[in-house]
């Protein structure tokens, strides 16, 4: 036990904690393992355990076994069925889980949009602790202070965290939806009286899941954030920075020159950069495509995103109509046809390169 106004901070927090039903051995438990600070936020967090994965089962009509296959899918271990370790808020997911299954969704479609949701509130929750740890965690706050800031802060983040996360999926399904309505046989009929054509790219991190694995969430934050300053920087006009998404940034501009110039500028940047910074790899396409509330949608997009998740780290890779489009100073070598997911026939790509005396940076 510390001594002084520490060990006062500690006694009321123990006799707070005892007094809301924590019992002696569990209080124990989160001293010896040095926790003790953190257990208010634990309770807010995890809630009253109270079934069993059977009766959890048994109360949402959800087999036991597509019930555990479900959690392990979240990224979290898979307790005993008989063990309760499931609170009312788990069993209120379960009957949800219970729903989506029934509504035409396949077991294993279901369960692998929970698998890549997990993957992603994973990351997001270390981002939550990270920003609450630099928030709270500061010189001389006592363990009391500390255990008291993040249960209220978590009692009030928490409600408004579901519906933002709620709202930020809506907008990249709604994405997801233009990109798919807007077709290459829709566009070229002339049915789309806004279309205009562009040439539109990527550049994303080499390897930025496998990277989260190795740093911290913070440092890929940064990472994030120094591509898209490198991206402003090295635009070339009239290409524009479109957004970033994740690991990756877009940009968009009406002629191919500006657009190769800009991806190579950024992807020699980015290696300049040394081992701090992970490789980029660019890919270009380009076709007619429709801009609503500053994005853009149609087929180059979803080409130039195809084509970047098959081009080599350091490299730019294009298609044909991006190699004809461009003016003389490159260097371009045959990269095959590729079968790009979404796309009926192979794609005819090409390796780029500044030629010598081609335009400079």
């Amino acid at each position: 036990m510390p001594d002084g106004p520490p060990r006062e901070a500690r006694l009321r927090l123990l006799r707070e904690l005892a007094a809301d039903g924590v019992s002696l051995a569990e209080l124990k438990r989160a001293v010896e393992e040095d926790r003790l600070a953190f257990l208010p936020l634990d309770r807010v967090l995890s809630g009253d355990p109270r079934y069993t994965a059977r009766e959890v089962a048994e109360r949402s009509g959800l087999p036991l076994d597509y019930l555990l296959a479900a959690r392990e899918a979240t990224g979290l271990a898979r307790p005993d069925p008989d063990e309760k370790a499931y609170t009312e808020q788990d069993l209120d997911a379960t009957r949800i889980i219970a729903e989506l299954r029934s509504s035409g969704i396949s077991d294993e479609g279901l369960l692998e949009i929970t698998r890549v949701l997990g993957r992603g509130l994973a990351q997001g929750a270390e981002v939550i602790r990270s920003v609450a740890a630099q928030t709270f965690l500061e010189s001389g706050v006592t363990e009391y202070d500390l255990a008291r800031r993040n249960a209220e802060a978590a009692s009030a983040f928490l409600p408004k965290l579901g519906p933002l996360l709620q709202y930020i999926l809506r907008l990249h399904l709604r994405d997801f939806v233009r990109n798919q309505a807007i077709s290459q046989e829709e566009l070229a009929s002339g049915m789309s009286r806004n279309a205009t054509h562009v040439f539109a790219g990527f550049a994303d991190i080499v390897g930025f899941t496998r990277l989260g694995e190795r740093v911290e969430i913070d440092e890929l934050g940064e990472l994030g954030t120094r591509l898209t300053g490198l991206a402003l920087q090295h635009a070339k006009p009239p290409t524009r920075l479109v957004k970033t998404i994740g690991d990756a940034v877009m940009f968009v501009s009406p002629a191919a020159q500006p657009l190769l110039d800009t991806l190579l500028d950024l992807v020699e940047a980015v290696d300049r950069e040394g081992e701090e910074f992970p490789q980029l790899r660019a890919g270009v396409a380009g076709g007619l495509a429709v801009s609503r509330e500053g994005d853009w949608y149609g087929p180059p997009v979803n080409l130039a995103s195809r084509v970047t998740g098959v081009a080599r780290p350091a490299s730019v890779l294009a298609t044909r109509e991006v190699r004809d489009a461009a003016e003389d100073g490159y260097h371009w070598s045959d990269a095959g046809a590729r079968q790009l997911k979404g796309f009926k026939r192979r794609v005819p790509l090409y390796r780029v390169r500044r030629a010598e005396g081609g335009p400079l940076p």
